[in-house]
């Protein structure tokens, strides 16, 4: 897994200017094995997250605002105008399917951010896939060649998206039962990291990927015309997702999603997850406690007990 990670940081290295792809290069190696994100402030030198804790190159030169400049230029294949939408949430999805975190001064106008007048930071998360994590859990999760449907929390940064990418491939490649048909509604291209139309990221045989359309509205294309067993999304975020799961399961398709959150109590306290709760939505939840690299996997009932 060593080398498949370090292979995913070089991509992802390869969107910044020389002098910082060779700060990088200088890392021990077990460093860069292990690289969750790449960090750019500007007047600070780079440093790189490795088991949630930041680590500098030694003798790194401090990032420029023309560093940042480059990045979003080769980020956007030099159309940083075509972006805009994607920035206006914080972020971007970048072949590979790596995501760019933007701050700095914001441009708004009539209450609603529009695009950032100066960029002051950049956080480049490394998108991996780490096969086989969802193997020990697919037990749990299937019942008679049907998934119950199941929602994974956590808070960021801890690997929900990671483990529903294992999960989708699991599932449509048939390891733990019959192979499935999932269909995914992959709003900002972080799942398949689809580029030119190709999922660059292993979904498994039997998986439909509609990427770059909202996640309410992808999730209807994809039970009215492509017939999925499964229904996959990342993060729900907005009532209009949680319309269109609701409708989704009431048409027989279990749902695969990811929320913020550490438990479904947790869940409870927040509007928008109340009705998912009250609604009996999900009969597994699967909990990720982070503790460095590592990750440990709970699974729990639709009541929240262990399972």
């Amino acid at each position: 897994m060593g080398t498949q990670w370090q292979g995913r940081l070089e991509q992802a290295a390869g969107l910044l200017p020389g002098p910082l792809r060779q700060s990088i290069a200088s890392l021990p190696q077990s460093q860069r094995e292990q690289a969750e994100e790449i960090r750019l402030r500007v007047g600070r030198p780079l440093s790189v997250n490795v088991g949630g804790e930041e680590l500098s190159p030694p003798g790194g030169c401090p990032v420029t605002e023309g560093d940042l400049r480059f990045v979003l230029e080769l980020a956007s294949q030099s159309s940083v105008h075509t972006v805009l939408d994607k920035m206006r949430s914080g972020f971007l999805t970048v072949r590979g399917g790596h995501r760019i975190g933007i701050c700095g001064t914001a441009v708004v106008r009539g209450g609603e951010m529009e695009s950032f007048r100066y960029i002051s930071s950049m956080a480049i998360r490394i998108a991996r896939e780490v096969r086989g994590i969802a193997g020990p859990l697919l037990d749990r999760l299937l019942d008679g060649g049907r998934l119950r449907s199941t929602l994974i929390l956590s808070p960021p940064g801890q690997g929900k998206t990671t483990l529903l990418r294992d999960l989708i491939r699991s599932l449509s490649q048939g390891e733990g039962g019959a192979a499935l048909r999932v269909g995914v509604a992959d709003e900002r291209g972080e799942l398949a990291a689809t580029y030119r139309g190709m999922p660059q990221m292993d979904l498994g045989p039997r998986t439909d990927v509609l990427d770059g359309c909202p996640k309410a509205e992808g999730l209807m294309l994809l039970l009215r015309g492509m017939n999925p067993q499964v229904l996959a999304v990342d993060e729900i975020t907005a009532e209009a997702d949680l319309h269109a799961l609701l409708a989704a399961a009431g048409c027989g398709a279990s749902l695969l999603a990811t929320a913020h959150g550490t438990a479904p109590e947790q869940l409870a306290r927040r509007p928008l997850y109340r009705t998912l709760l009250a609604e009996g939505l999900f009969e597994r939840f699967i909990l990720i406690e982070g503790h460095g690299l590592a990750r440990r996997y709970l699974v729990r009932d639709g009541e929240g007990r262990p399972c």
